[in-house]
């Protein structure tokens, strides 16, 4: 009689690993967005369908289109400074944060990150 045993931490190894292969634009969508991405990818990409579907008008469904691809672009935007600054312009895409809101944050950002900076060369100059 031969008794095989599973190794349960090398499965939730796997899950885990499978779990972070995702993109980073993947990353930062939220349920509603996947759901959205879901409807749309099987309705054959036809924006009249998920009218349909949704019970909305084209430019209310365009405008939300717009605004998925506007939060992938920006997750997947390597030009932008940093996570804190991609965060940023995800929040916006997703009107939970106002562009002016965004801005002044991104700024206070800046500022701090560039006491820090300065605090660490006086550090270094000091010893």
């Amino acid at each position: 009689m031969s008794i095989n045993f599973i190794d349960f931490n090398k499965i939730k190894v796997y899950i885990n690993f499978v779990k972070e292969a995702r993109p980073a634009w993947w990353k930062a969508l939220d349920e509603e967005d996947l759901e959205f991405l879901k409807r749309f990818v099987l309705s054959s990409g036809s924006l009249k369908a998920l009218c349909d579907e949704y019970g909305v008008s084209y430019p209310t469904l365009r405008a939300r289109l717009d605004r998925l691809i506007t939060k992938v672009r920006a997750a997947e935007d390597h030009a932008l400074a940093d996570s804190f600054q991609r965060k940023l312009y995800v929040l916006v895409a997703d009107r939970k944060l106002s562009a002016a809101l965004a801005r002044d944050l991104w700024k206070a950002h800046r500022a701090v990150a560039a006491e820090e900076t300065t605090e660490k060369r006086d550090e270094t100059t000091l010893v």
